[in-house]
C-alpha cells in the first residue's frame, strides 16, 4: 500500500491504480461497457483500490458513469478520483477550462450522482485555469470538504509555485501529473516541491501511451483518428526511432529479472519514492494482470544506480 498526503489529509490506496480514461475516451472508439465493468472488478479483485476518472472522460461523462457502477460493489474498499475544471464536454474533445467556483460545484454535484458515492474520495482540479485565481479554487474545494462533499483535495499538472499557493488554502492530499521514464519533466522543481510539502504523486501514462512496453516502434500506426498519440510529437516515428535505445535498456532488465518491458518501466517508478502512485490504464486484461504484477519487480540499490547511469548517458546524448 501507499500513502499519498500527510497527516489528516492523507489516503491510503494500493501501490498501482487503474487509469480509465481509456475505456470511453481518447483512444478511438470505446470498447463494449459490460467488458469494461468485468475488467474494473477484476482489478479490485486482485487488490487494486485505486481508480482514477474525470468528467469529462466520454460523452456525458460516460466514464464516471462506468467506474461509479463497476465499483458499486466495492465501495467500502476503494478509492475514487475524479476531477473538475473543465466547461461541459461533448465527450470528442477537451472543451475550455472553467474552474469558476459555481462550476466546481456544479461539477462535484453531478459527479456525486454519477459515481453513486456519498463522498468524492479525491476531488482534483483538471488543468489550472489561468482566469481563476488558484486560490479560489482550493477555497471552493475547502467548502465542500467542509459539507462532506469531497474528502481529499488534488491538483494535475499544477507548477510548483500553483501548489504551494492552493495547498495554503486547502492542504493538497495529491498531485496527478504525467511522470514516466519518457517524461520526466517534473523532477526538478515540482517532485521536490510535493515531497517538501508531504504530497503524494499519482502518475499518469506511467507507461508512456504504451510506448514503454516495447510494443511500439516507429512503424507503428494508430488506426482510429481519435487517438490522441497521433497529434503527440513523442509518438512521431522520429521521436520513437531514437528513444529506441531506451527500449533496449529496458528490455535488457527485464530479461534479467523475468519481467516486461511495462513492468520495468512501472517499477522503475515505485521504486522513485514511495508516496509515488502510477495509474497505468489499460482496457485488456492481459495487461492489467501484467501491471498488477510490476508491484512485485523490484529494484536493489545497486541495480537502481546502474539503470540511472545508463538512463543518464542517453540523455546526455540528447535522446
Amino acid at each position: 500500500m501507499r500513502t499519498l498526503g500527510t497527516g489528516n489529509h492523507s489516503l491510503v490506496v494500493s501501490e498501482l491504480g487503474l487509469g480509465c480514461m481509456g475505456m470511453t475516451y481518447n483512444r478511438g472508439p470505446a470498447p463494449e461497457r459490460k467488458p469494461m465493468i468485468k475488467l474494473i472488478r477484476l482489478a479490485a479483485e486482485r487488490g487494486v483500490t485505486f481508480f482514477d476518472t474525470a468528467e469529462v472522460y466520454g460523452p456525458s461523462s460516460a466514464n464516471e458513469s462506468l467506474v461509479g457502477e463497476a465499483l458499486l460493489p466495492f465501495r467500502n474498499r476503494v478509492v475514487i478520483g475524479t476531477k473538475c475544471g473543465y466547461a461541459a464536454s461533448n465527450g470528442e474533445h477537451l472543451p475550455t477550462l472553467n474552474s469558476r467556483p459555481e462550476r466546481i460545484r456544479q461539477v462535484a454535484e453531478a459527479s456525486l450522482r454519477r459515481l453513486r458515492v456519498e463522498s468524492i474520495d479525491l476531488f482534483y482540479q483538471h488543468r489550472v485555469d489561468p482566469s481563476v485565481p488558484i486560490e479560489d479554487v482550493a477555497g471552493k474545494v475547502k467548502d465542500l470538504i467542509q459539507e462532506g462533499k469531497v474528502r481529499y483535495f488534488g491538483l494535475s499538472e499544477a507548477d510548483a509555485d500553483q501548489i504551494r499557493l492552493a495547498h495554503a488554502i486547502q492542504p493538497v492530499t495529491a498531485l496527478q501529473s504525467e511522470y514516466s521514464l519518457l517524461s520526466r519533466k517534473h523532477e526538478d522543481t515540482v517532485l521536490p516541491t510535493v515531497n517538501e510539502l508531504g504530497i503524494g504523486f499519482v502518475a499518469y501514462s506511467p507507461i508512456g501511451r504504451g510506448y514503454l512496453s516495447g510494443e511500439m516502434n516507429e512503424h507503428t500506426k494508430f488506426a482510429d483518428a481519435n487517438d490522441n498519440r497521433i497529434s503527440h510529437p513523442l509518438y512521431s516515428a522520429q521521436a520513437m526511432r531514437a528513444n529506441r535505445e531506451l527500449i533496449e535498456i529496458l528490455n535488457n532488465y527485464a530479461r534479467n529479472k523475468d519481467a516486461t518491458t511495462a513492468q520495468i518501466a512501472l517499477a522503475w517508478l515505485l521504486a522513485q519514492s514511495p508516496s509515488i502512485v502510477p495509474i497505468p490504464g489499460t482496457t485488456k486484461t492481459n495487461h492489467l494482470l501484467e501491471n498488477i504484477g510490476a508491484a512485485k519487480k523490484t529494484f536493489t540499490h545497486k541495480e537502481l544506480a546502474s539503470l540511472d547511469g545508463e538512463l543518464s548517458r542517453i540523455n546526455q546524448g540528447g535522446l
